[in-house]
């Protein structure tokens, strides 16, 4: 909608014959002064020569288009037109005795698309027309946002003069407020202002966000919406989804509404997924609590506005990171663990993992690449050692993992375990080796035995035949 600024009283000679020039804007009042009018004289105004109105000893109406939407100051005799429309351009006179005073009425009309009602990113269009009984004249046209800043549309090409056609730039929510148009013309002389409101529903955080989390932290999810703030006063809804991955099939996890009354409602859709509406949260808020995150619960959260068949969406990209060793368990003397520090997606450029020892030196520290989704450090001491996120040469978390020395006897058990088990092998190494010498023996008397025993019956038969 077009707000109205304060009516223009200034009237600008553009003719010898008396004929003053007056701007007025569709859809607000002008005001027409008939100036150097004795008192108690009467006035008869008129449009194109047809009768407005007649103010005598009794106020008479004419027939004019704009008859039902005007008046007359019974002080001032000011003729006043509501609720302009374009066509009521052209010329009124004033006819008071034998004295005529005309003006030249330029009606501007500026419209909005959308009726000034945008969700963010959406781009509005601007449309101003003119109207006059008068050549039109070139306009230049300059724009300020709801910060006075000037903003730069881009103009469309003009069919006529009597048409201009804007477009500007993608909306943000920060952009609601009331705009300015100011128009400029040097023949005729031209110095108009025209505001007009533009309300843009949306969201206070940026449209894609990455937030860090610790595994096994509790994690509060955040969208802030500015209906209130901008005073919105029509309905519409919304829903939130998660999906792991940028391919993967998105999961509704809750859809709202809001009135237009402002009450807000929200209802969880999936049971599966532990999640949380906090009880106790700002207004105008979407928000969802995870507890004891991990890598399963990271990826895309996004919530989603809707009115009138449009939407607009936020979204907020978890990353969640954790720590671990492997071996895991106290560190012997002389042996290696290795601490693993990985997040569950690539980070951005401006991101890298980093393992620090706390009370080591400068040496102690290892860096991931760019891109990378772990880093791995060796160690042979133990101590606190703990990886960073950094980004931007920030820490955004940290996590601290304990590389705990093993006592001395514990290291004396672990290497007379070995020792014993090195000698039970050789034990059991040469058992079996005895074993299969004693075995291999004894096959052998039994093949001497039977080769004996075939021997003696063999002979035995031979005395038999003889």
């Amino acid at each position: 909608l077009l707000a109205a600024p304060s009516p223009s009283y200034g009237l600008i000679p553009i003719m010898a014959q008396q004929e003053e020039l007056q701007i007025g804007v569709a859809g607000q009042a002008v005001i027409l002064n008939c100036r150097g009018i004795p008192q108690n004289t009467a006035v008869t105004w008129k449009y194109s020569k047809a009768v407005i109105r007649l103010f005598t000893d009794t106020h008479l109406k004419g027939k004019a288009t704009m008859t039902d939407r005007s008046e007359i100051n019974l002080t001032s005799k000011h003729l006043k037109v509501l609720d302009l429309r374009l066509s009521d351009a052209g010329i009124y006179t004033c006819e008071y005795g034998t004295h005529t005073v005309s003006i030249s009425l330029h009606v501007f009309k500026l419209t909005i698309s959308l009726d000034g009602h945008f969700l963010q990113n959406e781009v509005p269009k601007l449309t101003l027309m003119q109207n006059s009984t008068h050549p039109l004249p070139n306009l230049n046209i300059t724009l300020f946002n709801n910060n006075n800043k000037m903003v730069r549309p881009k103009l469309l090409q003009n069919e006529t003069p009597q048409k201009y056609t804007l477009m500007l730039k993608q909306l943000e929510a920060t952009d609601s407020g009331t705009w300015m148009c100011h128009i400029r013309s040097d023949s005729p002389l031209i110095n108009q202002n025209i505001s007009f409101d533009v309300k843009v529903l949306g969201f206070q955080n940026p449209d894609l966000e990455r937030k860090y989390a610790t595994a096994d932290s509790t994690v509060i999810l955040s969208w802030y919406l500015n209906f209130q703030q901008i005073k919105w006063k029509e309905g519409f809804t919304g829903q939130m989804n998660w999906k792991q991955q940028e391919s993967a099939t998105a999961h509704e996890l809750l859809d709202f509404n809001v009135t237009a009354r402002g009450e807000q409602h929200e209802t969880k859709k999936i049971n599966r997924f532990r999640f949380e509406i906090p009880e106790s949260k700002p207004e105008s808020t979407i928000q969802v609590e995870l507890s004891k995150v991990h890598f399963n619960h990271s990826g895309q959260y996004q919530c989603q506005l809707a009115y009138n068949g449009r939407h607009t969406q936020s979204k907020i990209e978890l990353v969640v990171m954790k720590v671990s060793a492997d071996p895991v368990g106290p560190l012997s003397r002389g042996a290696e663990m290795t601490l693993i520090c990985q997040v569950s997606s690539p980070l951005p450029s401006n991101a890298h993992l980093l393992w620090k020892h706390m009370n080591g030196t400068p040496i102690d520290i290892k860096k991931s690449k760019q891109h990378e989704v772990k880093v791995e450090v060796k160690v042979s001491t133990a101590g606190l050692w703990s990886c960073h996120l950094i980004e931007d040469n920030d820490s955004r978390i940290s996590l601290n993992y304990i590389v705990e020395e093993a006592p001395v006897w514990l290291s004396y058990v672990v290497i007379g375990a070995s020792v014993g088990g090195s000698i039970l092998v050789f034990g059991l190494a040469s058992l079996c080796i005895i074993s299969g010498i004693g075995w291999q023996r004894r096959r052998q008397r039994a093949k001497r035995m039977a080769r004996a025993r075939q021997y003696l019956l063999e002979n035995k038969t031979c005395q038999c035949q003889q």
